[in-house]
C-alpha cells in the first residue's frame, strides 16, 4: 500500500495512531466475520430445511391433486405478510412475524368435506414457501455483509497494517540516520575545533 508521508515526527505520530486504530479494530472485525459466516450457514440450512418441508408436504398431499379442480378459485388469499426487522451479528435482517389470510365464506354443508382441510393445507404450503423466501433474503443480506467485512479484514490485515508498519520503519530509519549524521558532524566539528586550538597553542608557544 502506497502511503504518503513526510519524514518528520508529526508524520510518525500520525502513522502510529492510524496503525494502533487498525490493530485495535482488527480483532472486532475478525469476530464479526466469524459470527456472520456462522449466521449465513444457519440461514442457508434453515431455508433448505423449509424448502425440503414444502416439497415433502406437496408429496404428502399429492393424492389430493384431482380434488383441487373442485376447489373454489380465490377461496384462500393472502392479504398481508407481516415482517419484522431483527439484528443478527449487528446486521438488520427480515423475520417473518405472521401471514394474514382472507378466506371467503362457504357453506360447509354444501361443499365437499375436505374443503376445511384444503384451506389448512393451502395455508401450510404458503407459509413454508414464504418463510423459505424470507430466509433466502436473510442469507443474501448476511452474506453480502460478510463479504464486505472479509474485504475490510483483508484490507487491514494484508494491506494497511503492513503498509503503515513499513512507513513507520522508513521514518524511524531516516530519523536515526539523520541523528547519527548530526552526531558525526558535531563530532567532526569538535575534533577540528580542538585541532585548530592545539595548532594555535603550538604556534603561540613557538612565537614565545
Amino acid at each position: 500500500m502506497a502511503i504518503k508521508f513526510q519524514y518528520n515526527k508529526t508524520a510518525l505520530n500520525n502513522l502510529q495512531k492510524q496503525l494502533k486504530m487498525r490493530k485495535n479494530a482488527l480483532p472486532t472485525l475478525q469476530n464479526k466475520e466469524s459470527a456472520l459466516r456462522l449466521e449465513v450457514r444457519k440461514a442457508k440450512e434453515r431455508s433448505e430445511s423449509l424448502i425440503a418441508e414444502l416439497e415433502e408436504a406437496e408429496r404428502k398431499y399429492d393424492y389430493l391433486a384431482p380434488l383441487w379442480n373442485e376447489f373454489e378459485p380465490g377461496l384462500v388469499s393472502i392479504t398481508d405478510i407481516d415482517l419484522t426487522t431483527i439484528k443478527v451479528a449487528g446486521v438488520k435482517c427480515p423475520e417473518l412475524k405472521s401471514i394474514q389470510y382472507e378466506i371467503k365464506p362457504f357453506n360447509a354443508f354444501i361443499k365437499p368435506a375436505w374443503y376445511i382441510d384444503g384451506v389448512a393445507i393451502l395455508k401450510e404450503l404458503s407459509r413454508l414457501g414464504i418463510e423459505s423466501e424470507v430466509y433466502l433474503e436473510k442469507r443474501r443480506i448476511l452474506d453480502y455483509q460478510r463479504k464486505k467485512t472479509t474485504q475490510k479484514v483483508n484490507l487491514y490485515e494484508k494491506v494497511q497494517i503492513p503498509g503503515y508498519q513499513e512507513a513507520i520503519r522508513k521514518i524511524k530509519r531516516y530519523m536515526e540516520d539523520e541523528e547519527n549524521l548530526s552526531k558525526a558532524s558535531s563530532k567532526i566539528v569538535k575534533e577540528r575545533h580542538a585541532q585548530e586550538e592545539a595548532e594555535q597553542e603550538l604556534e603561540e608557544s613557538r612565537n614565545d
